[in-house]
């Protein structure tokens, strides 16, 4: 066996030997990046998107009426398709592109034609950097879908979501991650609280007072068709987040690893305390309480995933279920807007929740990364506050406007009796169960 061995090498090395130096020479560059990092990014945006096809299509699907279980599939899809391809022809340029005053990309990486072999400042080539951010773009709109399932017109949903993308995500997501004018001011988002969860939450809502109530609301024949469809699109959530909120930090690192413990111990006491809460008020933990609890919990970690201890995580946990759980009952029965399945509940006031914590939790005192030079726990609070309310005005504002306009052209809502008979087959012409 040494004998074949040496006699292998032996004969490679004849053959390298006898290569001219030209031929060997060529086209021999290093890899632009660091491989494990760029490696670990791309399986972070893997899961990412199964967080947003699979994990939040069952998620949504199961909480729906079973008539309407295809539609909300095809709507996750569909809207993550489109987003997609306006993210390569023109949200990343927009969002990441060289800044123009602050508030937006200019049109240096439009198409993706003119990326850079690493991206500057991150240990990557530029291309897996944007398709990781093109995940972000795409789960933001579809988080949306669950406040107006049963209802609003596919047509309409496909055009309002993909302008939405580039006048409302595009934008904040420059102002806080492309080196916009939040950015400069010391507003921090690990993952998204602000720039997915906020702008996502505060439109959910505004669409669903545009849109109305569904026929019977509120009323027991709303209720969760496969709350087993739920609970494991949740557990595709949970899992999927880790790429998330862990691919955040944009390299395998210290601050990778603390950001999944910390999102997963956030997950973990919010369900954890949600079945409780439900236990006391209701009699009887639920399934879809556990999974909502979880997602509550996952939303609120998420904008200070990276930069606090995992003691500080539990703590968001606890806060995200003890304040989203009540945040449905007040979104539904104070102000009396069917947000079908608590988008802005539990995605909106949990990322404004979590960045607002952020400013206290940052403390080195507290097991943080500690404050920047010149920014104590007050000035923190402060920017960040500044940053939920500025990013809170402009989503309604945008929203309203761009909901409205498309509205001119393809109706928001279905008809009365196509509600009634449910979109898979009036939409669709399909069903999701064949029970005859």
């Amino acid at each position: 066996m040494f004998r074949k061995s040496a006699r292998a090498v032996l004969g490679a090395a004849t053959v390298l030997a006898a290569t001219p130096a030209a031929l060997m020479a060529q086209d021999i560059v290093p890899a632009a990046g660091d491989s494990g990092d760029t490696a670990w990014i791309l399986i972070c945006s893997a899961l990412v998107l199964l967080m947003a096809l699979p994990g939040l299509g069952l998620f949504y699907g199961g909480l729906v009426r079973a008539k309407n279980f295809l539609s909300v599939l095809l709507q996750v899809g569909a809207v993550a398709g489109v987003a997609s391809l306006l993210w390569v022809m023109v949200g990343y340029t927009l969002a990441f592109g060289d800044s123009v005053g602050g508030l937006i990309g200019n049109g240096r990486a439009w198409m993706l034609i003119d990326l850079s072999d690493v991206r500057a400042g991150y240990p990557m080539p530029e291309s897996a950097f944007a398709l990781f951010q093109m995940m972000f773009a795409l789960i933001t709109p579809a988080l949306m879908i669950g406040a107006w399932v049963d209802r609003a017109r596919f047509g309409w949903v496909i055009a309002f979501t993909a302008i939405w993308g580039l006048l409302v995500y595009a934008p904040v997501a420059h102002w806080v991650w492309g080196g916009g004018w939040l950015a400069d001011l010391g507003v921090l988002d690990f993952a998204g609280g602000l720039v997915v969860h906020c702008t996502a939450g505060v439109s959910a809502l505004v669409v669903a007072l545009l849109l109305g109530k569904r026929q019977g609301f509120p009323g027991s024949t709303l209720l969760p068709h496969a709350p087993g469809l739920t609970m494991l699109g949740a557990m595709l959530l949970w899992v999927g987040w880790f790429g998330f909120n862990g691919g955040s930090a944009l390299a395998a690192t210290d601050d990778a690893a603390s950001a999944i413990i910390n999102t997963h111990v956030a997950a973990a006491s919010a369900a954890l305390l949600w079945i409780l809460l439900e236990k006391i008020k209701f009699g009887k933990p639920t399934t879809v309480g556990f999974a909502t609890g979880a997602v509550a919990g996952l939303a609120t970690i998420t904008p200070a995933a990276g930069f606090i201890s995992p003691g500080a995580a539990i703590l968001f946990g606890i806060a995200a279920a003890g304040v989203c759980f009540y945040a449905i009952t007040w979104v539904k029965n104070r102000l009396a807007i069917d947000d079908s399945l608590d988008v802005f509940a539990v995605h909106g006031v949990g990322g404004i929740m979590g960045s607002a914590l952020l400013g206290i939790f940052l403390s080195a005192d507290l097991g943080g990364v500690g404050y920047a030079d010149g920014m104590g726990m007050g000035g923190m609070i402060g920017v960040q506050l500044l940053a939920i309310g500025v990013i809170a005005v402009y989503s309604a504002v945008v929203t309203a406007l761009v909901a409205l306009a498309v509205s001119l052209f393809i109706p928001m809502r279905v008809s009365e009796d196509e509600e009634l008979q449910g979109l898979d087959t009036t939409s669709h012409g399909e069903r999701a169960w064949q029970f005859d």
